[in-house]
């Protein structure tokens, strides 16, 4: 596939600080892009991002409009939200007007520039999916009021604003619906299973595993997801696509990994399952496989492992920086 976006495209990243935002960012820069992320760091890290002459790094709302650049963007990626279950509970207006007013902001600076707009979307979409594995053509089975709907139906509300712009107004954009996806630079506190395992494991504490944890997920490498994120965008396709894999896993099979892989001593724990956890998810990848040519490449053994020495090394960083700070 040729590079569509490499060396001068400039490339605006919203969410530029966040896991998946933070990898973006990196790649394009690799690319030799001029990249400028925007992130108000209510969960994205200022860590993620390291000094670059090509990145330009402003700290904004999305949702009180983005900034005014010298030149039009060739790119906007909208990637800003709050997105795991931690949040949902904490931050559920913030999520909902990031996913509305945020992308509308959005869409207008796509618009405005001619710039080609790619929408983070999410299998949360699909709700507790009644099919399986879930193609894009399933309308999902998501519950409203629930205390997940923050999140579920602000992602399908940003989906319909984007087919808007995309048939009413001519928006060259693409919606993709990002499946569990884990990796260096996830937040250690936010809720998700692999970094709570991750953590609970290297501290020698039970893993907390909701309900019996035979609910499944499908682990995605934030590497694999960003090539096809890049693959999507220079495709000229509008979507919606999924992208994940479809290594799917028991709840209770990953903690057993992860306890494993740490080589820890920690028992599991079982506990209450939250209201509205999905029983099963995995992608159906037949769009991405025919459109992009899209194949998950690193199995989620090298990648828990490889995520596991990125949260070993934070540890063993953060114990040095408190014991010179008492000394």
């Amino acid at each position: 596939m040729t590079t569509t976006y490499g060396t001068g495209s400039r490339i605006l990243v919203t969410g530029g600080a966040g896991l998946v935002g933070s990898h973006l960012v990196d790649a394009f820069l690799e690319r030799g892009c001029d990249v400028t992320a925007v992130d108000n760091f209510s969960t994205g890290s200022r860590e993620n991002l390291t000094e670059h002459p090509n990145l330009t790094l402003v700290e904004a709302d999305v949702t009180e409009g983005l900034p005014v650049g010298d030149a039009p963007f060739d790119a906007v990626l909208h990637f800003a939200c709050p997105a795991s279950p931690v949040d949902f509970a904490t931050l559920p207006v913030e999520i909902l007007r990031v996913d509305s007013v945020g992308t509308l902001h959005a869409l207008d600076r796509a618009l405005a520039d001619g710039a080609r707009f790619l929408m983070a979307s999410t299998s949360e979409v699909y709700g507790d999916p009644l099919v399986h594995p879930q193609p894009e053509s399933y309308w999902g089975n998501v519950n409203p009021i629930g205390i997940r709907s923050c999140y579920d139906e602000a992602k399908r509300f940003s989906e319909a604003a984007v087919a808007a712009y995309h048939r009413h107004k001519g928006l060259d954009a693409a919606i993709v619906r990002i499946f569990n996806t884990y990796g260096p630079r996830n937040r250690p506190d936010d809720g998700r299973f692999v970094p709570t395992f991750i953590t609970q494991a290297l501290a020698g504490e039970p893993l907390t595993v909701h309900g019996d944890g035979s609910q499944t997920r499908s682990l995605c490498y934030v590497d694999d997801l960003v090539r096809g994120l890049i693959m999507l965008l220079e495709s000229g396709e509008y979507g919606p696509i999924n992208l994940g894999t479809e290594y799917e896993l028991t709840i209770r099979e990953t903690a057993e990994l992860v306890i494993r892989l740490t080589g820890s001593s920690s028992k599991i724990e079982y506990t209450d399952r939250p209201s509205d956890d999905p029983e099963r998810r995995r992608p159906d990848l037949t769009l991405a496989r025919e459109l992009l040519g899209y194949e998950p490449q690193i199995h989620y053994e090298a990648g828990l492992k490889a995520t596991i020495d990125y949260f070993a090394e934070r540890v063993k960083r953060d114990q040095g920086a408190s014991e010179l700070t008492a000394a």
